[in-house]
């Protein structure tokens, strides 16, 4: 016994802070495996790194992305910017020449150009109002929660750069490999590269006996099958199915059916598909489902025509009613032209009308002398309305009262004009 106190090696400190813990994280960000992967390795990588189910980890993100869209953006997050599990750096860092990357340049351009695509749809537009933003800020939090209790946990070791030696082959010569030692100065090579040992000529070879005949290998037998999962073949029925109910919900007048809720529901059906795909070991195709599903619905949702309706007719429609009692209130269509002429109707009790049409080109011909008071609206396209247009995606209606050439006094009209896609014109005889 010496009496000396007995040296221990300190314990892992903590992390003190928010800014500390953000540093860690990134220091040691989880890596994207080679196996266990459904397609890039985010979830498995997420799931290994802080000891959760990867499904689980799925689960959410299907969540996200149905309530708020923001699972998209996330995931392309974690394949731009976690680096695989033999990668030096990842792919961001590879573009900007900080190392080796499986990613390559271009594709990690793509994948900044989805991810800005992809984020910008799920803030800008969600059929919950702030719903990309809640999302967002659920998943950092839970990120950052996870890094505080556990990311002292299954810590990844960071790949060592790969580096390429000459290394002497014993005859005179160099060979460049990557698992080669640099050269030492102690060991006095020369620097013509020639080893002293190696002006002497080797000895003859000894005589290799002849081997033995290996044995005859086994007849082989081919790797039997695991059974093909139905999960994927059910869920796309059930998507059908589900598509088909929407859109005939929404031709009979439920007015909640539209393409972006329509979408929304197919999408919903598939991810759920995918999250029991997970558990019985397929369904691995309805990713090539869900990704242009979701690409849709956030292109629905972010444009500025967000209640594109699917009730009415497809193709171009000429009504010309000639009495108000064929004078329809609403005028839809789905997608076609329609030409409204007004000029046929007696003057007399003032009416009113609208035309609502969702994919076309709209124009409404009104008397002469009409006092028309109206409203045109177009989500993308050019509103002529007596003389005042807009043109472009977004643009305000066009809202006012037009009296004619022969001002007040003549037949009292209220038009109301809006197309989701198309121009839209109202004019005089």
């Amino acid at each position: 016994m010496s009496g000396a106190s007995e040296t221990r090696s300190p314990k892992p400190s903590a992390l003190n802070g928010f800014e500390e813990t953000v540093k860690d994280f990134w220091n040691s960000r989880p890596r994207r495996p080679h196996s266990g992967r459904k397609l890039a390795g985010v979830a498995a990588a997420i799931g290994r790194r802080y000891g959760i189910d990867p499904v689980v980890v799925r689960i959410a993100l299907v969540v996200t992305t149905i309530f708020g869209g923001f699972g998209v953006p996330f995931y392309l997050l974690g394949w731009l910017f976690l680096p695989g599990e033999s990668d030096e750096v990842s792919g961001f860092e590879s573009l900007i020449g900080r190392g080796r990357s499986s990613v390559s340049p271009a594709f990690a351009v793509v994948l900044m150009i989805l991810t800005v695509v992809s984020a910008g749809g799920s803030i800008t537009g969600s059929w919950f109002d702030g719903g990309g933003l809640i999302s967002c800020a659920l998943i950092a939090a839970a990120l950052y929660l996870l890094h505080r209790s556990r990311g002292h946990e299954n810590r990844p070791a960071p790949v060592a750069a790969r580096t390429s030696y000459p290394a002497f082959t014993g005859n005179g010569a160099f060979t460049m490999t990557d698992t080669a030692e640099a050269p030492s100065p102690a060991r006095g090579w020369d620097p013509l590269a020639a080893d002293p040992a190696g002006w002497d000529l080797p000895d003859a070879p000894p005589a290799q006996e002849p081997r033995p005949t290996p044995p005859p290998p086994p007849s082989y037998q081919a790797p039997q099958r695991r059974p093909r999962s139905k999960v994927g073949s059910a869920t796309f029925a059930l998507a059908v199915v589900t598509a088909g109910a929407a859109v005939l919900a929404g031709l009979n007048g439920a007015t909640w059916f539209d393409a972006q809720h329509i979408v929304g529901l197919v999408l919903g059906v598939v991810g759920i598909g995918l999250v029991a795909g997970a558990f019985a070991r397929g369904g691995r195709g309805l990713i090539g489902l869900a990704i242009p599903l979701a690409i849709a619905g956030l292109v629905l949702t972010a444009a500025p025509f967000k209640n594109f309706d699917v009730r009415g007719g497809l193709g171009d429609i000429n009504p010309t009613p000639q009495a108000l009692t064929e004078l329809k209130p609403l005028y839809q269509h789905a997608a076609g032209d329609i030409d409204l002429d007004l000029t046929k109707l007696p003057d007399g009790a003032p009416y009113s009308t609208t035309v609502s049409n969702g994919a076309g080109n709209t124009t409404v011909t009104v008397p002469a002398n009409a006092d028309v008071t109206f409203d045109c609206h177009t989500g993308a396209g050019e509103a002529s309305c007596f003389g005042r247009k807009s043109d472009g995606v977004g643009e305000a209606a066009l809202i006012g009262t037009d009296n004619g050439p022969d001002g007040v006094g003549g037949q009292k009209i209220t038009l109301k004009v809006s197309n989701n896609v198309g121009d839209v014109e109202v004019r005089r005889d």
